[in-house]
């Protein structure tokens, strides 16, 4: 079952030949669309290797990998409209867990999905590696919210 005009709206950046790209935060870049199974719980993987930022006090770039998992609700983002978001990081200065953290609440209030959780991968500066994650879920999903902050202790 493909989709029609009417569930492709708000749709603008896919298919667009002449992308800008954005070199500074822009929430406004996410898009989204209609999931098609909102009664089905699943999971949805974006994995972004090459997500870069730059050091709030020395402004040197930063680099790291960035996984979201969500569980979608009625919408979702559409991945084009998100790869152009988190290259709009590009020239942002902040700290590592201020970046997952905004990411993880840009897109709870985009999609307000049933459950989302944000990791940075940093590569280490100093000899430190910095590996934040952020998570949120609705009341239904409380119990996975704590158990995956949990879990995340022992993967890292």
């Amino acid at each position: 079952m493909s989709r029609n005009e009417n569930e492709l709206q708000g749709v603008t950046l896919l298919g667009d030949k002449h992308t800008a790209y954005t070199y500074d935060y822009n929430p406004d870049l996410l898009e989204t669309f209609i999931n098609k199974h909102p009664e089905n719980e699943y999971l949805v993987t974006f994995n972004c290797p090459e997500f870069t930022t730059l050091c709030p006090k020395t402004g040197q770039p930063d680099f790291g990998k960035i996984i979201i998992n969500y569980i979608p609700r009625e919408r979702m983002v559409e991945s084009k409209s998100l790869k152009l978001y988190l290259f709009s990081f590009r020239n942002h200065g902040d700290f590592h867990e201020d970046c997952v953290n905004i990411i993880m609440k840009d897109l709870v209030r985009l999609m307000e999905p049933r459950y989302i959780e944000v990791c940075g991968i940093f590569t280490p500066r100093g000899g430190i590696s910095i590996y934040p994650f952020a998570n949120y879920g609705d009341a239904e999903h409380q119990d996975m919210v704590k158990q995956r902050l949990l879990a995340s202790f022992k993967n890292l």
